[in-house]
């Protein structure tokens, strides 16, 4: 199942330059949080940290009641 229209998705520079990608999915409580690597694309980073965050959030709605 995909979830992606409820998945907030946030790109946050700190004041040191690094950047941190931030997936949420309010209804489930369940956060996702990557440092990114400057040297790979942006894009590519953000497709593999959603499908990793879907399969997660699948998972986790096959173990709860």
């Amino acid at each position: 199942m995909n979830h992606r229209q409820r998945i907030e998705v946030d790109l946050i520079k700190l004041t040191d330059g690094v950047r941190l990608l931030r997936l949420t999915e309010r209804a489930s409580g369940l956060s996702l949080e990557k440092k990114l690597d400057a040297r790979q694309s942006v894009v590519r980073q953000k497709q593999r940290l959603i499908a990793l965050f879907n399969a997660t959030l699948a998972q986790a709605q096959e173990v709860a009641p």
